[in-house]
């Protein structure tokens, strides 16, 4: 599976929600993502990918979007 179908997989299984068609839609804004969601996620992602990602490096304004999610872990799968 890319990782562009393992992230909507992910915000589908933790949020119960479809982001296929909403790719650079603001997840906090859209209600998708809180705090504690934000959380979540980045667990997964860490468990799926087998990346760590630092505190410092999941900015809200950098994470906002499933494509900036998907941009985030390429880059930290490249580090």
């Amino acid at each position: 599976m890319d990782i562009k179908s393992e992230v909507i997989e992910i915000i589908d299984e933790l949020f119960m929600e479809d982001v296929s068609n909403m790719m650079d839609e603001d997840l906090f804004d859209a209600g998708v993502l809180d705090s504690m969601g934000t959380v979540e996620l980045i667990v997964e992602i860490e468990n799926r990918f087998d990346i760590r990602v630092p505190v410092t490096e999941f900015g809200r304004d950098d994470w906002n979007t499933a494509n900036k999610i998907i941009a985030g872990i390429v880059e930290l799968q490249n580090a």
